[in-house]
């Protein structure tokens, strides 16, 4: 049977998409297609899921079966090799929850990134200080030091996927309380933190916005949430909401064209780009 992990990589989701597919031209039911393996019906669908590792030999087989040309199925079989290959936020998988590795995934491929965040500054544009800060107030249960320096330590490499060469467009609203919520005891932590986002704003694939108090309710208001877009045809639009102890992924698309709508009239009620920077000027001078 093939081998179940923590969380699956962006390619096995597109390559179990592709294998799906290729089922369905080839006029193969699931129950067809298992008895290729000798399996039962349930591995095949783990398979087009990403639910399980897509283990060689079974791709191979299940290719012949479809008939794929020959040159195509080698093909396949190599993006299935790199596909299994651990992702590298996988060196932390000790602190690193199943439910938010797809997160680093997902975040790691898309092509658009669009956040809204009501209390904290995205983890993408975080100060060393200000997520040790964040970390340290939110642990719950038996968390120690060596812990939250690692979740530190991911956080931070997460941050060069903005200036890679290939970075996303990264478009975040934050709520104007994020900037009145003291965090690290004083007001240096904030500071700095302040002075980072003003060096994001200055980047070509960056708009922050920031929703002020002044302009009232926004139909955002009742949690964050994270939109992804993927330049990969086999991966839709895709919609992250965490909770305390976990997170949902949603990619049906009644629910994710609700989100989008509610992003796009927050952008429009939310400050401009220009303005977020006058505002983050402004009250890092205040602090």
């Amino acid at each position: 049977m093939s081998e179940p992990r923590s969380a699956p990589t962006v390619g096995q989701v597109v390559l179990g998409k592709r294998l799906q597919d290729l089922r369905e031209r080839a006029g193969l039911k699931r129950e067809e297609a298992a008895k290729v393996l000798r399996v039962a019906p349930a591995t095949i669908r783990r398979m087009e899921t990403a639910e399980v590792a897509l283990k060689i030999p079974y791709v191979q087989l299940l290719l012949q079966a479809y008939g794929v040309p020959a040159d195509e199925a080698d093909s396949f079989v190599r993006l299935a090799e790199d596909a299994n290959k651990p992702g590298w936020w996988q060196r932390f998988h000790d602190v690193l929850p199943s439910w938010f590795s797809m997160y680093v995934s997902l975040e790691g491929a898309a092509s658009v990134i669009r956040a809204y965040e009501p209390q904290f500054v995205p983890g993408l544009l975080q100060t060393e200080e200000y997520a040790r800060a964040i970390l340290r107030g939110g642990a719950v249960g038996q968390v120690g030091h060596d812990d939250i320096e690692r979740h530190v330590a991911l956080r931070m490499e997460r941050q060069s996927l903005l200036t890679r060469p290939d970075a996303p467009k990264f478009w975040v609203i934050m709520d104007e309380t994020v900037l009145r919520r003291p965090v690290g005891g004083g007001p240096a932590v904030m500071r700095a933190q302040i002075g980072r986002l003003l060096e994001a704003a200055e980047l070509p694939n960056v708009t922050l916005q920031i929703a002020e108090f002044a302009t009232g309710h926004h139909p955002g208001t009742y949690g964050p949430f994270v939109l992804f877009r993927f330049a990969m045809p086999e991966l839709p639009d895709m919609v992250y909401s965490e909770y305390l102890t976990g997170a949902v992924y949603l990619d049906a698309r009644p629910e994710v064209a609700s989100h989008l709508e509610v992003m796009d009239r927050m952008a429009a009620q939310a400050a401009t780009a220009q303005r977020t920077k006058e505002i983050l000027t402004d009250f890092r001078e205040e602090l």
